[in-house]
């Protein structure tokens, strides 16, 4: 972590708009991706590509294997940030998603261990609602080898510190 606060301070608090800065950074857990990942999301978003799901298709295919999908490998960091403690210490806070953007640049194979690292970008208090503001949450997710397999830029609208709005 390499934040300039210490999170031991914030435990029992809530962490808002104001308590965030630009350039702050922490690392999710690890998870491993599997087969039964990537069946259930087939099954769940009726996405049978055969790229995600035929053997014999995908052998013949660049990655030489079958690949998570892109929104699963999406829907894997979503969940690996909310398992980090700042995150969680922006839970009631954290009002709303607004702005979603993601890059893939790798395939994540079957097998394959991602984590997300999280960093703070731009900030701005939102005109239209006062007490309130958007930050930029940038995700990088990386594998096992530290190769970046996704960037992604999630923009949330959280609530102003009450004794600052």
């Amino acid at each position: 972590m390499s934040a300039p606060f210490d999170l031991d301070e914030h435990l029992g608090r809530r962490l808002y708009f104001d308590d965030l800065e630009p350039g702050q950074t922490w690392e999710s857990p690890r998870r491993t991706v599997t087969e039964a990942d990537v069946v259930q999301f087939a099954g769940l978003s009726g996405d049978y590509n055969a790229l995600h799901t035929d053997a014999v298709f995908a052998a013949d295919h660049p990655f030489g294997q079958r690949a998570a999908h892109g929104l699963l490998t999406l829907a894997i960091a979503s969940g690996l940030t909310t398992r980090m403690l700042v995150y969680r210490l922006m839970d009631g806070a954290r009002l709303a998603l607004t702005e979603l953007r993601c890059k893939w640049r790798a395939p994540v194979l079957m097998g394959d261990t991602i984590h997300v690292e999280l960093r703070i970008g731009e900030k701005s208090l939102s005109p239209k609602r006062p007490g309130t503001g958007r930050v930029v949450m940038h995700r990088t997710i990386r594998n096992q080898r530290g190769e970046v397999v996704a960037e992604s830029e999630w923009t949330a609208l959280m609530k102003c510190r009450p004794e600052a709005a």
